[in-house]
């Protein structure tokens, strides 16, 4: 079982995905959830993911400001944004995914 958070500054998005995950994806355990850089960062820390699902744009900076401040951790990036314009950027910071809302469960499969 891998460990996962999930990072988004909308609630409704972090519950429906947490609750996607849990239905479809049994080998993915999320042990928190953060609305933010710096709140993500602390879940980081606190839980020691091996995964993180994380949003773009959000109130306190952006997915690729959490990376950053995490340089030299070792986990995986899923990004899931409403944005297809990051894709790109999102693959340079070796994203193993980019998944866009809304979220279809397929997707998760």
């Amino acid at each position: 079982m891998k460990t996962a958070i999930v990072v988004d500054d909308e609630e409704k998005s972090r519950i429906t995905l947490s609750t996607f995950l849990k239905k479809y994806c049994p080998t993915i355990q999320v042990v928190a959830q953060a609305d933010g850089v710096v709140s993500a960062e602390e879940a980081f820390h606190q839980h020691a993911p091996e995964v993180i699902f994380l949003d773009i744009e959000m109130n306190d900076g952006t997915g690729f400001d959490v990376i950053e401040r995490l340089k030299g951790k070792a986990f995986e990036v899923i990004f899931v944004t409403a944005y297809n314009q990051y894709a790109l950027q999102a693959f340079r910071y070796s994203a193993i995914d980019y998944l866009l809302k809304p979220i279809n469960p397929e997707e998760l499969i």
